[in-house]
């Protein structure tokens, strides 16, 4: 596999497996993810190649705090919606 180039790195983060962003727009791309498969579960890589330790604890930091409550209400929202509908 080569190197990634500008215009892949894009791609995959508009419509592939990079999740990149506020933590709003993650956790809209994790839900989103984990409708489409019905999944039960969401296992990512918190960083790709080099990243400082600083910014790295962030980003985990993000992801507990902001990221994974906002997935479970979007996805609670969607579940509502649904048995409303029935």
């Amino acid at each position: 596999m080569g190197p990634t180039t500008k215009e892949h790195y894009l791609n995959e983060v508009r419509h592939g497996s990079l999740y990149v962003g506020s933590p709003e727009t993650v956790a809209q791309k994790i839900a989103y993810a984990i409708d489409s498969v019905g999944a039960d579960r969401f296992d990512f890589k918190y960083a790709n190649g080099p990243l400082p330790q600083a910014k790295l604890m962030k980003s985990i930091e993000l992801y507990a705090t902001k990221v994974v409550p906002r997935v479970r209400e979007i996805l609670a929202e969607r579940l509502a919606s649904v048995l409303a509908s029935k």
